[in-house]
């Protein structure tokens, strides 16, 4: 095996003890997108409290045997990415430090596992990632490969062969047509509670693909009538947020008259100009584009329309591979193409892009 592939399969943790006056330094390099999409591995200084995790018979994790104690009640997968998400705000309007040695002020362990048994209900304060993967538990079962992952499933590295670094993500939805990268909810070192594009377990790495046993469906889009199913929920988009779904955002605040280049990445700029939108709109100016901000972004887009908007339109049907040129005008094809959507999700269909379909096409992937 090469040195390259070596460190791609799995030089996960590299630590180089220094010392110097009784301090040691270390280095960890983590085989994933860096925030900037970047399909390099990164190397991130660790901070004090990134390590092995607690083992299964620290008092700091949930028994595997008393599972059976556990509020495991059926959740649908955006409940589920919605518990996620409490913790990206969650310390004052920050993301939940991350730590092996505490629990949060919901009684969940502030590292990885901890944040995913948060998210699905299990018995405080959490199993570990051995646990989770473990059929025993009956937490979760392995699927056969990525392309079966569905919103709200999880990206396990789970191995004690290679050292006791294990790390577990939460699947929300794809971030191309190509299903080359993702969009995750994580708890890890330095940062805290993240969201943002991964590639674990895409290509030759330790990173298992499983499915929480009492996840429901409801995966979004469908529901019935003219309203989506309940559980189709809009994203949460905020500084470093990358993609599609920033992307049509931009657009849509090119057509609120706010001169964004619309390059799919949430920096400074957009921020800016999203601080403006809900300062004009009487909204929390916090910058982040959540429900209420989505609300009001959005515009009505039918035959005829064009401009910026329906871009917006166009870029998110391209994510469900329709394959529309983004040109802004709202044609015989644009149409088509928002008409089959509609039938696929169970909206009215009505060839328009109106509150209902705008929040599927954004938040059922």
């Amino acid at each position: 095996m090469s040195l390259r592939s070596r460190f791609t399969r799995r030089t996960r943790i590299a630590l180089i003890g220094i010392a110097a006056g009784g301090v040691a330094a270390a280095i960890v390099v983590v085989p994933s997108l860096a925030d900037s999409g970047s399909s390099e591995p990164a190397a991130v200084a660790a901070r004090a409290d990134y390590g092995p995790e607690p083992e299964a018979d620290s008092k700091l994790v949930t028994q595997v045997g008393e599972v059976s104690t556990m509020a495991m009640a059926t959740l649908s997968p955006d409940t589920m990415i919605n518990r996620a998400r409490t913790w990206l705000t969650a310390n004052n309007g920050g993301p939940v430090p991350y730590s092996m040695e505490r629990v949060w002020k919901d009684g969940y362990r502030q590292d990885c596992s901890g944040f995913v048994s948060m998210a699905l209900g299990l018995g405080k304060p959490g199993l570990n990632t051995v646990g989770l993967a473990d059929s025993k538990s009956g937490v979760t079962t392995r699927l056969s490969s990525v392309s079966q992952l569905k919103k709200g499933d999880l990206l396990i590295d789970y191995r004690t062969d290679d050292g006791d670094f294990r790390h577990v993500v939460i699947f929300e939805k794809w971030a191309n047509s190509a299903h080359s990268a993702y969009y995750a909810y994580e708890q890890r070192g330095t940062y805290g509670t993240t969201y943002r594009q991964l590639k674990y377990g895409i290509g030759s790495d330790n990173y298992d693909p499983f499915r929480p046993v009492k996840l429901g469906g409801g995966t979004g889009g469908g529901g019935g009538g003219q309203v989506p199913s309940p559980s189709v929920s809009w994203p949460v988009l905020k500084s470093g947020s990358q993609g599609a779904d920033v992307k049509s955002a931009q657009q849509l605040l090119t057509a609120q008259g706010y001169s964004v280049a619309a390059d799919g990445s949430f920096g400074p700029n957009t921020r800016a100009a999203v601080v403006k939108f809900q300062k004009s709109r009487s909204l929390a100016a916090d910058g982040v584009i959540g429900p209420n901000t989505w609300a009001k972004l959005i515009k009505v887009v039918k035959s005829g329309s064009s401009g910026s908007a329906v871009k917006a339109a166009q870029t998110q049907l391209n994510v469900y591979n329709y394959g529309l040129a983004v040109d802004g005008g709202f044609g015989t094809k644009t149409k088509s193409a928002v008409v089959a959507f509609q039938k696929n999700h169970k909206l009215e269909v009505d060839g328009v892009v109106g509150p209902n379909t705008w929040r599927t096409l954004l938040g059922s992937r």
